[in-house]
């Protein structure tokens, strides 16, 4: 991880009432007269963490990281209620409105990536430019890929064998269904077998052939039920977006540039989506990744994403500021400690 800048601490950290009963942790970093960044994290669910601090040079960047509805240390964990695609892009201008910011990049991968394109088509005049990893265009068809029995199981069958064991076999009919039931189960045992189930299956195609992760202490078991809990929720209700949603509206993406990166060895989330994505949005540059596959960890990923974004500061340097626009109502500060 040479590639990386420095580990830092946020230089301010926030919490942010957005309605519902959800509050979201935000932080800054870098540099406060930086140009502003928006980092998206994965999964749905994932939450975000302190090598995604490093990923950006925080001598130029204003650094903005968050934990979306239910994930990280947003709080209530796990919570699923008022928790959608909508939510979360109104939650994004919010918080730019609310730490002051006209335009941003917005910067992504996976379900990052899936939720920074829905951003942009909606709030173009608050897209500075756009920096994805392993696109998620989120349609049935990417979604079935990784949920069913034709897709990418076909290449790791041992693995979904025992993914698809966990349910009864009248369950098996609609995986994501009878692993959602049983993630929102009242039952505690109940939750966390199915989410280190769901876990195995993820990590097992992720990461290749390193072995899944464990949780490791009772914590660490609320947040693997938590991030299951959400992603099955966002992917039972096919993300709460029509299908096809990004590719129809990718007109509106005119006048934004990006950089998309894509590992060729990819099986979470083919390279194939990045390549429809670019097909249609020319102002886009596609970079693909020989002998990497999904994880931003991966050091050929870091090396790219850093290259990228440093390139990105230098383009959008000279870019003259847009008129701003209309503050989405409801975010509020409950806490906010600065260092």
């Amino acid at each position: 991880m040479d590639c990386l800048y420095p580990p830092i601490e946020p230089y301010a950290v926030h919490a942010l009432a957005v309605g519902e009963g959800h509050v979201l942790h935000v932080e800054e970093c870098g540099s406060p007269h930086g140009l502003p960044v928006v980092f998206l994290h994965g999964g749905p669910g994932s939450g975000c963490g302190p090598l995604q601090r490093r990923l950006f040079d925080p001598q130029c960047w204003r650094i903005v990281l968050y934990d979306q509805r239910g994930t990280g240390r947003s709080r209530p964990l796990g919570h699923i209620a008022n928790n959608t695609t909508a939510d979360l892009l109104g939650d994004l201008e919010r918080i730019r409105f609310s730490l002051g910011i006209e335009r941003w990049l917005v910067a992504g991968g996976s379900w990052g990536a899936t939720l920074a394109l829905l951003y942009a088509e909606a709030f173009p005049d608050s897209t500075a430019a756009l920096l994805l990893r392993g696109t998620f265009l989120a349609r049935a068809r990417d979604i079935n890929w990784f949920y069913r029995s034709d897709g990418v199981a076909l290449r790791f069958p041992q693995a979904w064998r025992q993914f698809v064991s966990h349910l009864h076999a009248g369950e098996r009919n609609d995986l994501i269904g009878g692993y959602y039931r049983r993630l929102c189960s009242d039952d505690p045992e109940t939750a966390a077998a199915a989410a280190l189930a769901w876990r195995a299956w993820d990590s097992t195609v992720a990461t290749w052939t390193l072995p899944p992760d464990t949780p490791k202490s009772a914590t660490d078991a609320l947040h693997a039920i938590a991030q299951a809990r959400i992603a099955a929720h966002y992917l039972h209700h096919a993300c709460f977006i029509v299908d096809n949603r990004i590719l129809a509206n990718a007109h509106r993406l005119n006048g934004i540039p990006g950089i998309i990166l894509h590992g060729e060895q990819d099986r979470v989330c083919p390279i194939t989506q990045s390549q429809a994505l670019g097909a249609v949005w020319p102002q886009s540059e596609m970079i693909s990744l020989p002998r990497t596959g999904h994880l931003l960890s991966e050091p050929t990923m870091l090396e790219a994403w850093v290259e990228a974004a440093d390139r990105l500061h230098r383009q959008l340097a000279g870019s003259p500021p847009l008129r701003r626009r209309q503050p989405v109502t409801g975010g509020r500060w409950l806490t906010s400690r600065i260092s």
